[in-house]
Order: C-alpha cells, then structure tokens, then sequence
C-alpha cells in the first residue's frame, strides 16, 4: 500500500504531481492510500511513494482538469482516491468523460455540480458588516460553507470589492483583502464577526417594502436562499413574520386595489402651451396638470408637480415620478423617497424646507401584466418638461439646485453630464449653485448590501453640501 500525503484540502497542485508519479509507477488506484496534513491513518501508515519514481507524461481529455480542480473542493475524503481512480481509467478510456452513467463519472459530476453550486450560494449570501480597525473602515463577513470554497471564492470578493477592506470568515480558514494583497489564515468562529451594523435597518426596512405577498412561492424561496443561510442574513429575521402575514396582506392588497392608472380628473379645455405665463406655484401646477408637450401624459395618471415652500433656499431635482408618485401625484414618495428622507435625516437636513420636484412630470413605463415597469425618459421628453422646470426655478429662486441623477442633470444643464465625475462638488449655475448627486433609486438597484452602504454614505456626503444653503 502507497501511501500520500497531501498538504491541505484543497492541494490540488499536490494531488496532481502525485498522480502523475503513481501513473508513471504504475501503482492501481485500489493500492494508494490518501491522507492530509497530519491526519492519523487508521490502518497503518503505509509506504510513502519512492523518490525516484519517475512522472509520467500524458495527455488527458479536454475538460478533465477543469472539472477535477472543481471536484477537489469537495467535502468527500473519497474524493481523491475517486478522481485517481477516473484518470488511470481515462488512459485506456479516453471518452470515458462522455458516458454520463458512469458511476466514476456521474459522481465526480455530481461533486463538481455541488461545489459550483455552494459557491454560487457564498457569492449571493455574504454579509458584510462594517468594524473599526486600529482607526480604519473594515468589512468583516462570516459563512459557513458547505465545502473547501474560500481560497477558489474569494479571489471573485477581490475583484468586486476591490476598494474595500474586508475580511471572510468561515469554520476553517479565512480570508483577507487590504487593498493590495490578498492574504489566507485559520479559520473562526461566528462571535468573531460582528452581528450587525448601521445600515442593516435601513436595509431591512427596503427589504419590507418591495416584499409582495401575492407572488411569494415558499418551496421556490427556500430552493434559492436555503434556510441554512437565515442566520447569516440580515433581512432573514423579517421571512418568518412576512411569510406568516402574506395571505392577509395579499387580501388586503385585492379589496384595496391601486388606483386605475389614468382616470384624468383634472384636464384642461386648451392646451398648456397656449396659457399666458403663470405668476406664482399653484398657478403654475394648474397649468402643468393639461401638459401635451409630448406622448407621457397620456398612459400616466396625472402630471407630478413639485412641492415644497415658494421661497426654498435649495431646490432637489430628481428624474420623473415613478408607480406610486404616479398614483399619489406627489414627488419622492414611492421606495426610493422613503430612502430620500433618510438620506436627508442623517445629512441633518429637513425637507419641508427644500423645494422638490422632477425633470420630467409624468411617469414614463411599460406595462408588464399588472405591473408598470420603469423606463427612463429620452431628450425629447425631457427637453419637453424643461419650461415646466425652467419656471419652477425661476419662481422659487432657490440659491443652490440639487441635480439627482443623469436626467435631471441633461434638464438642468442642458447637456448630458457624467454623474460619477460631476458629483460631490459645487458648480455655478446662471447666478446660482448647483450640485450634482446619483438618484436615490440607483441605490436600491445595487446588487449588495455592502455596495449599498458605500454608496449611501456617499449620497448622504454629497447632502451635506446643502446644509449651509438651508441654515443660511
């Protein structure tokens, strides 16, 4: 009996080099005996494998290495006996790899299809949660994964939080990201990591809101996100209550359907564009309310004007109203104004006196079933909306103009601008100040949490700019 000793789970490197010197021994899979580290063999220690036995050379099919690789990071400690055994036999059957009933093949497949999958899952599942260390901003998350997926894993949490220092723990190793290096180490336990963080309400409050109970399937839910992983998750401790309240919510929501979309209770005799100039913000609305300047009136509900006081020392700016501004006839309303008024809470702001409005009055989507998906306005449709804009600020004469977003900086500028490289500083706009910032809404559509804690901080930076404008 041969017996080899490999360095740690996932030594593949290892696997590999003495594979090829048992191959090249001719020593049978059934007469090598696998091990790792310094694991205690239960039936004698065996014979090493002679230096001097040479390696062979050979050649394997296409797609072998790259399906053993990922079948290595299985849990199974049969798993290294199992792949020698496939590659002593694919030297003599070289399309072994197609014949799906194998029992080799179909097992190794299956550990290959099970560690893809634990990795998808570590990918979608991982929380970070802001710490301090020795002064600094770092991000620690902790996962418990089902098979030996940090090192293969975490050079994919290298690349997407590249600026972030972070740190994963799991039971048996750990990772670790610096901004340069990427580093590994022993594993933890759950207490190491934090439990949560100041962004985890605001998350969870999201998570409520876009919860529909008429489409909530329980048995797809847990196949997606397996109740292993609740522990772990922030929004986890609302599934239970959300779950348990869907089938009152869902009646609530059929005896009280949402207001048919354009009933047009308020419509003009003749068209806004032929009225005389009007002199104050009420006037003004009135007249915005029978817009035909382009197609969006007629699918919407109602025009969406601004609102906010007359004499506003900072006006906001955001792109058009989304579903429930639509049906509210109010601005920042819907999810992303909920997140709005958050954002302006921890920037120490008040909105009741800031002026509010949209580039663009109507509600621009597209019909998906019962459902009004959000489409973003084009040129014309804005340019169509600018005069509405145009006197909104030319009544309230706000000292400093809050762009949010792409569509509200081509109205207020008149060109396109980059927001990414315009934001975060202020501009001189025709006797004024103008500011630009991403819409609240481009926040909820980032795909994490961590991404989305980043990013508020931004925007709540970004706020803060307009505090001398509303104190003075």
């Amino acid at each position: 009996m041969i017996h080899v000793r490999l360095e740690c789970e996932t030594d593949f490197a290892g696997w590999r080099k003495a594979a090829r010197r048992l191959i090249g021994g001719g020593i049978a899979p059934r007469d090598v005996m696998w091990s790792v580290g310094g694991a205690a063999d239960l039936f004698g220690a065996g014979a090493p494998l002679p230096d001097d036995t040479p390696a062979a050379q050979f050649t394997v099919p296409r797609g072998f290495l790259r399906l053993a690789e990922t079948a290595f990071l299985h849990r199974d400690r049969e798993r290294f006996g199992l792949l020698y055994r496939l590659l002593a036999r694919l030297r003599a059957e070289p399309g072994l790899l197609s014949i799906a009933m194998d029992s080799d093949v179909a097992r190794v497949e299956g550990m290959a299809k099970s560690v893809r999958r634990d990795i998808h899952k570590m990918r979608a599942f991982v929380r970070f949660r802001q710490v301090e260390v020795a002064g600094a901003e770092w991000f620690v998350a902790w996962f418990e994964p089902e098979h030996h997926i940090l090192e293969a894993n975490a050079p994919f949490f290298q690349r997407r939080f590249a600026g972030m220092k972070w740190s994963i723990l799991t039971p048996e190793a750990s990772a670790h990201w610096d901004g340069e290096t990427l580093t590994f180490g022993p594993g933890g336990t759950r207490a190491e990591a934090p439990a949560d963080d100041a962004m985890e309400t605001l998350w969870r409050d999201y998570y409520a809101s876009i919860f529909n109970p008429a489409r909530l399937k329980i048995s797809a839910m847990k196949s997606e996100m397996p109740v292993k992983y609740w522990r772990n998750l922030p929004e986890a401790a609302l599934i239970a209550p959300l779950i348990a309240d869907a089938e009152r919510r869902a009646g609530e929501m059929i005896a009280h359907a949402a207001t048919p979309a354009n009933p047009r209770p308020h419509r003009l005799e003749r068209a806004a564009s032929d009225a005389a100039p009007a002199d104050d913000l009420e006037a003004l609305k009135a007249q915005a309310s029978g817009c035909r300047a382009c197609p969006l009136w007629a699918p919407a509900t109602q025009t969406v004007f601004g609102e906010g006081p007359a004499d506003a020392p900072v006006m906001f700016v955001g792109e058009q109203p989304g579903d429930q501004e639509d049906l509210d006839g109010r601005p920042f309303v819907g999810p992303a104004g909920r997140l709005f008024d958050q954002a302006l809470q921890d920037a120490g702001l008040e909105r009741a006196r800031a002026y509010v409005t949209n580039a663009v009055k109507h509600f621009k989507f597209e019909p998906r079933g019962k459902r009004r998906l959000h489409q973003s306005p084009n040129p014309v449709e804005i340019r169509a909306c600018n005069t509405w804009l145009a006197r909104e600020i030319a009544l309230v004469r706000p000292r400093l103009v809050v762009v949010l977003g792409a569509s509200a900086a081509q109205a207020v500028f008149g060109h396109m601008v980059r927001v990414g490289e315009s934001r975060g500083r202020l501009v001189p706009l025709e006797g004024r100040d103008a500011l630009v910032s991403v819409h609240p809404s481009y926040l909820l559509r980032l795909p994490d949490a961590e991404a989305r804690g980043r990013e508020y901080d931004r925007f709540v930076a970004d706020l803060r700019l307009a505090a001398p404008y509303l104190a003075g």
